[in-house]
């Protein structure tokens, strides 16, 4: 079985009930964190995962809203840890320029825990491996690739396929429907993808609103991804607007219009079994 938790089911835009994009992934012995948006270490103590428990943090892009609390991430994951234990994460390139950035924006922090704590005696370790497609990750039970998607102007950016015991499940970040998403799609048991009302956004008169439209999937497209691949269950996340109260049918019935699989939508924190 593979065990999805939609953590963070928001937008750029800050919301009170919904953090930014984020999704758990547990397969076999592996806690896979797929990007780290706003407040993503509360979701995840929310369903009991420590940031030093986490086998790697998989980014699809490098777009703020999508590694606002990378920093959060690095931070608690070496304070929490109690022997030199490196942080796993695997990204588009430029994901290592990043990281470099954000542990020097750290130092003070650091020189001050290293100073404080006697049994703390190493900075931060981080393992960043920069990836445009294949296999990234291989624990002889979970098979994690990566293939190239498409959100250009934003370039590399990249979904992630995780194997495990017969199941598979994608995860997507922000695209349009491409060669690469379907690809790693074909056979899986699974698709998460950012889905955006491209019905509602398109009588919003904001020239930076309607920007966001080539270059997203809508809903009717994640839903075609879905039924080219084939996969069971389409599992929408990132919304754009966030669904009001009793709006989630709406979702539905748009994707159920493309797609004749189970279509999967919810407030943070809601969790997918694929068995």
């Amino acid at each position: 079985m593979i065990e999805l938790t939609l953590l963070g089911t928001g937008s750029p835009i800050p919301a009170p009930d919904r953090a930014g994009p984020a999704t758990l992934v547990r397969a076999g012995d592996a806690t896979l964190l797929v990007d780290a948006g706003r407040g993503v270490l509360m979701r995840l103590a929310a369903v009991g995962v420590g940031a030093q428990q986490l086998t790697a943090v998989l980014l699809t892009h490098l777009h703020s809203d999508h590694i606002t609390d990378l920093n959060d991430v690095i931070t608690t994951s070496w304070v929490m840890s109690f022997a030199p234990t490196p942080l796993r994460i695997i990204g588009p390139p430029g994901t290592q320029q990043v990281v470099d950035a954000i542990l020097a924006s750290l130092a003070p922090d650091i020189a001050y825990r290293l100073a404080h704590h006697d049994d703390l005696t190493w900075a931060p370790l981080v393992d960043v491996t920069e990836v445009a497609a294949g296999e990234v990750l291989d624990d002889g039970t979970v098979r994690v690739t990566a293939a190239p998607t498409d959100h250009r102007p934003v370039e590399p950016t990249v979904a992630y396929r995780v194997d495990h015991d017969g199941r598979s499940v994608v995860l997507a970040g922000d695209t349009v429907p491409c060669a690469g998403l379907d690809g790693l799609c074909a056979g899986a048991d699974a698709l998460v993808v950012t889905a955006i009302r491209a019905d509602v956004i398109a009588q919003v008169p904001l020239p930076r609103l309607q920007d966001i439209l080539d270059y997203h999937s809508s809903v009717e497209d994640a839903a075609r991804t879905a039924a080219r691949a084939g996969v069971g269950v389409l599992a929408l996340t990132h919304y754009v607007p966030a669904p009001g109260p009793g709006a989630e049918p709406e979702w539905r019935a748009l994707a159920a219009a493309h797609f004749a699989g189970r279509v999967e939508i919810g407030p943070d924190l809601h969790r997918v079994e694929i068995a």
